[in-house]
């Protein structure tokens, strides 16, 4: 289809539809502000998919959009808060600087972005692994598995993570 048809299609789509999305993401979140927010990142996301003009039931597929946002935005108030907290116990002459505490949230939420969709033994073994330095034998120890399914799941962990960043922008 032609871009002019498609701008059309989601001119339409953003001006039929907005205002019901906005209002259904208010009722879910109890918030005004994060609604509208949610509401303008779903059409951005109809936008770079290019796929308003192909829509059979569009407040389906918006919904679907917007609750994974909602998702996103829960996840990460969530991760937020625990770095805060972790921050917050920290004796200030160690704590990081502000820069050093924005990239340190920002890697949080790259490494959070990696390893979702993973089962949560296999989350366990990779951190376990990277993140306590701890060796595969000692990680069957403490989760009471085999040293072969250690293996299975940092492969299929670093499988995971390797086509994480190959979708990634």
């Amino acid at each position: 289809m032609s871009t002019a048809s498609t701008d059309t299609a989601l001119h339409a789509l953003y001006r039929d539809h907005h205002g019901w999305l906005r209002g259904w993401l208010r009722q879910r979140l109890s918030n005004s502000a994060d609604a509208a927010d949610l509401a303008q990142d779903t059409f951005v996301r109809v936008l770079v998919a290019r796929t308003a003009d192909s829509l059979r039931e569009p407040r389906h597929y918006l919904s679907t959009i917007a609750r994974g946002l909602v998702i996103d935005l829960y996840r990460r108030r969530s991760l937020e808060q625990a770095y805060l907290e972790a921050l917050a116990a920290m004796p200030v002459a160690v704590q990081p600087s502000l820069e050093e505490q924005a990239l340190l949230f920002d890697a949080l939420l790259e490494i959070d972005r990696l390893l979702d969709g993973l089962g949560a033994k296999v989350k366990q073994t990779l951190i376990l692994s990277q993140f306590e330095g701890l060796t595969y034998p000692q990680i069957a120890e403490r989760l009471g598995i085999s040293l072969r399914t250690v293996n299975n799941y940092m492969a299929k962990a670093m499988e995971h993570c390797c086509l994480m960043q190959l979708d990634s922008p």
